[in-house]
């Protein structure tokens, strides 16, 4: 029977919503998770669909090609992830992204691989390094999950306003702190880690701060995307994607 149930009765210091086809969301989870270990700080790995964000706009021409079939790649992920988390609980959350990671992000550059995330046979691989069923893996099809994430992404959207992306994170929830990102193209080193954490509290908790931003960024530097070796190079971004790869640019 499946109950669907979206909110925690335990009490975590950090809630991290989670797209797991979102480069930036990667590198900032693994930031966290360093923040975590070094702090003692609990994270709850809650769930926000860029697919059910952007379900309004038109892909032909607000996004670069291959951005659907991505976004629609990471909710059918993300469906299996709900039904883990119903059955297993939310402490596994962590391992089982972390999975997502080891057989996506971490991989060397090869042809094909993206058009194989969300499939059935890849989320087998990632719940059996996650040390859980594969039988989860078929809820990729299941869209009576969709329910739960959406509620989910609606809770992250209602803490920060509509208008970000992924990730959100929320701390000391459900009244402290909501933010989008940080969005960082490299993962802190260890040293690191603990005083970005800190800067970035301190700089959200300032009463009426809302915004800091810049388009120039660098590519995510992630395996997948064979940036970790090439010098970064600074680019302009919009809405999460290089402004020249837009259609009709």
């Amino acid at each position: 029977m499946l109950c669907m149930t979206s909110m925690s009765e335990d009490n975590y210091d950090i809630e991290f919503f989670w797209d797991p086809i979102c480069p930036f969301a990667w590198v900032t989870s693994r930031w966290v998770e360093k923040v975590a270990l070094q702090t003692s700080y609990s994270v709850d790995w809650r769930f926000i669909s860029l697919r059910i964000l952007n379900k309004d706009k038109n892909y032909e021409t607000d996004f670069p090609s291959g951005y659907e079939q991505g976004h629609t790649a990471g909710l059918r992920f993300l469906r299996a992830a709900a039904a883990v988390r119903e059955e297993e609980g939310r402490n596994v959350m962590s391992a089982l992204y972390a999975a997502f990671g080891t057989h996506y992000w971490q991989l060397d550059q090869q042809p094909g691989l993206r058009k194989q995330l969300g499939t059935v046979e890849h989320t087998k691989k990632c719940l059996e390094t996650a040390a859980l069923p594969t039988s989860y893996a078929t809820a990729v099809d299941d869209p009576r999950w969709d329910a739960v994430i959406e509620n989910e992404t609606e809770l992250a959207l209602s803490r920060t306003g509509r208008d970000v992306g992924t990730p959100i994170i929320s701390f000391q929830p459900p009244t402290g702190l909501s933010f989008f990102g940080p969005v960082i193209s490299r993962v802190p080193s260890d040293e690191e880690a603990v005083p970005l954490w800190d800067a970035v509290i301190e700089l959200a908790s300032f009463p009426g701060f809302a915004e800091m931003k810049r388009s120039l960024r660098e590519a995510p530097q992630i395996n997948v995307l064979g940036t970790l070796e090439a010098p970064p190079v600074m680019e302009d971004w919009e809405a999460g994607s290089r402004k020249d790869h837009k259609p009709g640019r």
